[in-house]
């Protein structure tokens, strides 16, 4: 479906001193990577006419231009919507924003949606965080070309939370979400609904994502595979598809609903006068009490609900929302093959990860004496144990490995219909989850349940035992090729990679950190959420994060993958068969 996309992963291995070693002694690499744009299409769906929505709008996804910056308009792709059903506040848009509609639905609607192709290249839209069927899931299978509909039928079944809507397809996800193509979905229920949160003009959306424009405010992206391999970073932060965001406010509390809407950047947020963030809710809904925290992280893909109370402030002061320093998320070089360090050679115009910058700026306009509280009690979640699950002891395995070369899950690229055993999943079962880094011990049950496949394929040539031959130790450690064979480059690919799991929302059971990572570790380890649910978690070089998720109602094919959408198309994502 990109082949630009797989031209350009061969150009890099040819042209770059790995590629020549990887060619020569594995001519089967090159042919795995260039068949990961390959995928099967399934007639797309229409409606069913036994099915009576309470909500139906059309979905269009189309090219146009918009102002961003001063100047020259901004080519871009953009979601629009009109509603034919439904209350009149399902669809909000965002003024002056590429962004598309937000989309409001409560929970027990039946939805139907008609998304339209207006682009010159397949799409297909993925609901992230929606409890749907799987052929409702927008999965790369059901792609359509331009000019063509999808149908898109199904209940709501999601507690109250900010959900987003994205494409999905294949090859493609990472480049269609930079240009513009997403949007917020908002569901809204009962037990929501009592507490009296801030709503109206006091819920406000916060979508934060950077982007890389042009000396002609032309938005630039992934000019090489370098920009690929540890994620695509601009140099300008948008709030909401604004430049230099600023929001004015009362006197009172609001309610913030935090997006990360980039492709690969981790932000630590913090307020700049060092006051404490107050969370209530995360990916999947309201947590069981506020949380507060110094900063909190957050990575693409994640949400935060963020209480924001500005009771006391007087009128005129300011206080900035800021990404604060911290390390650790992108590679480590070891030794002088590439000289500057990784990060520095892949990233040395745009804004350092892990620096310090402003994202957004409130201003206090107005004096008010009436502001809501923060309620004490947000909502009830029954917590699981480990003796819930149907494998308590027995774990299934995310393993993440890493290379110039590869983005793998449990030693396997993406690949349609290729399905192990580890991967093939009960309906209505509650499953323990092991994700974990695949070196220095972690790791191993992925790479023997991954060996002991009857049905591995030799022709996806990718699969961990070739990392293994190359002297990779399944993680992108070079390790055969240190102080020698390459010119005595040692080279340790080691970064952070927020999974997402489609489907239902899950709850982290464990986070464990190894030793030789603590001190990066420490730098963000205040900021992470571990109650309530979740639907993408960061996990951080070294660290090993066990997750309890159900598997409930809808059988299929539902994907997992890294939300770092660049090593998604990278290769860095497969499929559960729930059956």
């Amino acid at each position: 479906m990109s082949a630009h996309l797989n031209q350009s992963r061969r150009r890099f291995l040819s042209q770059s001193a790995l590629g020549l070693f990887a060619c020569a002694s594995m001519p089967g690499l090159l042919h795995a990577m260039e068949g990961m744009g390959d995928m099967p299409r399934t007639k797309p769906n229409l409606a069913n006419p036994n099915f009576n929505p309470d909500v139906e709008f059309d979905l269009h996804c189309r090219n146009t231009s918009i102002s961003i910056l001063p100047g020259a308009t901004t080519q871009v792709q953009q979601y629009s919507a009109n509603l034919i059903k439904g209350p009149k506040d399902t669809l909000t848009d965002i003024p002056g924003s590429y962004l598309g509609p937000i989309i409001r639905l409560q929970k027990g609607q039946k939805v139907r949606i008609r998304l339209h192709n207006h682009l010159a290249e397949p799409t297909i839209t993925h609901w992230h965080g929606l409890h749907v069927p799987a052929n409702m899931d927008g999965h790369p299978v059901y792609v359509i070309d331009p000019g063509v509909k999808f149908v898109y039928e199904f209940e709501v079944l999601n507690r109250a939370g900010m959900n987003i809507y994205h494409p999905h397809p294949h090859d493609a996800t990472a480049k269609q979400v930079y240009h513009g193509l997403a949007g917020a979905l908002l569901v809204n229920d009962e037990e929501e609904a009592a507490l009296g949160l801030p709503s109206g003009a006091y819920e406000i959306p916060i979508v934060i994502q950077d982007r890389l424009f042009s000396a002609q405010n032309q938005l630039i992206y992934a000019r090489n595979m370098h920009d690929r391999m540890t994620g695509f970073y601009g140099d300008k932060i948008l709030v909401n598809g604004r430049p230099d965001f600023k929001l004015d406010v009362e006197s009172r509390a609001y309610r913030l609903r935090v997006l990360n809407g980039s492709t690969a950047r981790i932000y630590k947020l913090a307020w700049d006068d060092g006051s404490p963030i107050t969370i209530i809710g995360v990916d999947g809904g309201l947590l069981e009490k506020p949380e507060t925290k110094p900063y909190v992280m957050l990575a693409p893909g994640e949400r935060l609900d963020v209480w924001a109370d500005f009771s006391g402030r007087k009128a005129g002061s300011e206080l900035v929302m800021r990404s604060k320093p911290f390390s650790g998320v992108l590679p480590h070089m070891m030794g002088g093959g590439m000289g500057g360090g990784m990060g520095g050679m892949m990233h040395a115009n745009a804004l350092p990860v892990g620096s310090d910058y402003p994202i957004f700026t409130v201003r206090v306009t107005k004096h008010v004496s009436d502001s809501p509280t923060l309620p004490t009690q947000l909502s009830k979640i029954t917590r699981y144990q480990l003796q819930d699950t149907a494998n308590p002891h027995n774990p299934v395995p995310i393993s993440i490995s890493e290379s110039p070369m590869a983005m793998l899950l449990n030693g396997r690229p993406y690949a349609y219909n290729d399905v192990q055993a580890i991967e093939k999943i009960p309906v209505n079962s509650i499953q323990l989850i092991e994700i974990s880094h695949a070196h220095g011990g972690h790791g191993d049950s992925a790479k023997q349940a991954t060996a002991e496949q009857a049905d591995e394929k030799p022709s996806q040539g990718m699969r961990h035992g070739m990392m293994g031959g190359m002297g990779m130790g399944g993680m992108g450690r070079m390790g055969g090729m240190s102080g020698g064979g390459m010119g005595g480059m040692g080279m340790m690919m080691t970064m952070a990679h927020p999974i997402h799991l489609h489907g239902q929302s899950y709850q982290i059971f464990s986070r464990k950190i190894d030793k030789g990572t603590q001190a990066d570790y420490d730098t963000v380890s205040e900021g992470f959420i571990n109650n309530g649910w979740k639907d993408t978690v960061l996990v951080m070089p070294g660290e090993t994060v066990r997750i309890i998720k159900p598997f409930q109602d809808f059988k299929g094919l539902f994907m997992y993958h890294c939300h770092n959408l660049e090593h998604e198309d990278m290769g860095m994502m497969r499929d559960f068969l729930v059956e």
